[in-house]
């Protein structure tokens, strides 16, 4: 376990929690998988070009940010709601979910998309998980090897098309079938959420905890993959395309389908 001691709650910033900094105030909007609702990005630019500095940026854990903003009125907190991209306002700081980015389109051992999508429904249908740290990151890979070294709080490998082994910090939880994925994940956020404590200097992350979430499993062999991360250019299901100095390329959004760890986007030609 680490040795972290906190002094203060997190403060990642959210659109109802904007951050700010020195060229104006920041929002941050999670997309959990990185799975973008049809037309959405093509709509944030909107927004970030009548409220913002005109740019959608992208973060290392495939989320989004407008930067520049005035303050976050109603009104610019309404246009963003109208995106689709914030569909929960009480639990926005806390749908950090990553999946692997061609899950379901190209390769892997499964279809991570439902998890994901059972993840989101269950992390915001229960109140008591809004409290979870902005910090907090599940981690899903399904099986290729891209996000399975990536540190996380709660995760799975999938090691075949009907099953998982459970992350869990640092280390290995129990094989779940991935039908019972989601599930398995959100118990395992609330049992963080009763060890942690409460105050300022309650951990952020599972690794924090003074003792194992879980009693630690072996991992099953197959759980060992690695893959390097996605390409630029064409891959398999579309085209990876970079954005700069994480600024999204205006002229790729209007096709664009998921977001990518890597600060790219996905996008369909």
């Amino acid at each position: 376990m680490s040795t972290t001691t906190r002094t203060r709650r997190d403060l990642c910033p959210g659109v109802l929690r904007p951050w700010p900094a020195e060229d104006g105030h920041l929002v941050r909007l999670r997309v959990p998988g990185g799975q973008l609702p049809a037309g959405s990005l093509a709509a944030l630019v909107e927004v970030a070009r009548e409220y913002g500095d005109g740019d959608v940026h992208l973060t290392g854990r495939a989320n989004l940010q407008l930067r520049g903003l005035g303050d976050v009125s109603p009104a610019v907190v309404d246009a963003i709601e109208a995106t689709g991209l914030l569909p929960s306002r009480s639990h926005e700081l806390v749908r950090n979910v990553m999946a692997s980015p061609l899950t379901g389109l190209a390769g892997g051992r499964t279809d991570l998309r439902p998890v994901v999508v059972a993840l989101d429904r269950l992390v915001c249908a229960d109140p008591a998980l809004a409290a979870l740290p902005g910090r907090f990151l599940f981690v899903l890979d399904d099986g290729r090897g891209d996000l399975a070294e990536r540190s996380c709080d709660l995760g799975l490998v999938a090691l075949d098309d009907g099953r998982a082994q459970l992350r869990v910090g640092p280390s290995w939880g129990t094989l779940v079938p991935l039908a019972d994925a989601a599930e398995a994940l959100v118990e395992l956020a609330r049992r963080f959420l009763d060890v942690r404590g409460e105050g300022p200097e309650a951990p952020w992350h599972v690794a924090e905890l003074p003792a194992p979430l879980v009693d630690p499993v072996p991992p099953d062999p197959r759980a060992h993959v690695s893959a390097p991360p996605l390409p630029y250019g064409a891959v398999a299901g579309g085209t990876h395309v970079e954005a700069p100095d994480g600024v999204v390329d205006p002229a790729s959004v209007a096709d664009a389908i998921l977001v990518t760890p890597w600060r790219g986007v996905l996008v369909t030609r």
